[in-house]
């Protein structure tokens, strides 16, 4: 992984797709991202089922169960999740404060652990929801190997959010302990609390012969035209 201010270099680089791609988090989202797509992809084509006697559509987990809108609902919400971090990681090294690039890696933190918790709950509620539904309710066995495919990419789905969370928090030490960045640098000039020195006259009155570059005070007259201290002497 990149040193730099939370796992990237300094602001202002050009963009470059290859050192993206190969960079593990970058890696993970994809990889989610096509997860996500599997799993609502899967439900919404072969996930509801309906039969000859009733002409109302039902879930293929269980037919009283939300099961299928649950999928369907995290599997679209991770997709766009995707995106929007996919699109975060290319601006990223364009971000040149680095406390927005802290609250960026924080985010990443929060919210891919957040959704690894939402895929473990989605792959217990379709396996329990799979486990009791009632074969009569499908005797063609209609879908079942798209229901199987949703089961099993919320699985995986778990694994790639949490490395996303682990790489996060990763990036984030990295930019906690870097010694090349500081978040609390100002720029001497402009920091008008600074206080200055008062300017103090040189005490020297002679030029400066050596043109050291001390600063010249003209000597006083010696051509007083009224004489200090003069007495007229009597005769």
């Amino acid at each position: 992984m990149e040193g730099g201010a939370y796992g990237a270099g300094k602001a202002g680089g050009a963009f470059d797709p290859y050192t993206l791609m190969r960079q593990p988090h970058t890696i993970l989202r994809v990889v989610s991202w096509v997860f996500s797509i599997v799993v609502f992809g899967s439900i919404v084509n072969e996930g509801y089922l309906n039969n000859s006697e009733e002409e109302e559509e039902f879930c293929i987990y269980n037919r009283n169960s939300n099961a299928c809108s649950y999928g369907v609902t995290v599997g679209v919400l991770a997709f766009l999740t995707c995106l929007l971090y996919l699109a975060l990681d290319v601006y990223f090294p364009q971000i040149s404060s680095v406390k927005d690039r802290k609250k960026a890696v924080l985010s990443d933190i929060g919210v891919s652990a957040f959704w690894a918790f939402l895929w473990f709950v989605g792959f217990c509620f379709l396996a329990n929801q799979w486990q009791v539904s009632k074969s009569k309710d499908n005797p063609l066995n209609e879908g079942t190997d798209a229901a199987r495919a949703a089961i099993a990419f919320s699985f995986f789905s778990i694994f790639t959010w949490a490395g996303q969370a682990v790489l996060a928090f990763q990036r984030y030490q990295i930019g906690a302990d870097s010694a090349l960045f500081s978040q609390d640098y100002m720029d001497p000039s402009q920091d008008s609390s600074m206080p200055y020195a008062p300017y103090v006259e040189p005490t020297s009155t002679g030029p400066d012969p050596a043109g050291m570059g001390g600063t010249y005070q003209q000597p006083a007259n010696a051509f007083d035209t009224e004489p200090q201290g003069y007495q007229s002497q009597g005769y």
